[in-house]
């Protein structure tokens, strides 16, 4: 599944990027000092540097992801969003 945090336009030329799990009230890293986490280290990658790819998902990734971009140079520093990815 992949799942996209599209940055539309900034000044900061490398902005900060985290992608993080929220299920069930607990909040979990998935990507993070610009490596995967946990469980997502060997089935997770980043493409184009805002998407996050999360291979073989099972029913225990269901869950609200959220991208979290934070641009220090910019007007508006940081913004998210939730993407909630369910699993059949």
């Amino acid at each position: 599944v992949e799942l996209s945090c599209i940055i539309k336009s900034t000044v900061t030329t490398n902005p900060r990027i985290e992608w993080k799990k929220i299920r069930d009230g607990e909040t979990s890293y998935v990507f993070f000092d610009n490596k995967m986490q946990g469980d997502f280290a060997t089935r997770a990658e980043i493409l184009s540097r805002t998407s996050l790819v999360i291979k073989n998902t099972t029913r225990m990734d269901t869950a609200t992801y959220r991208c979290e971009v934070a641009a220090h140079s910019d007007t508006k520093t940081i913004d998210e969003i939730n993407i909630q990815l369910t699993v059949q």
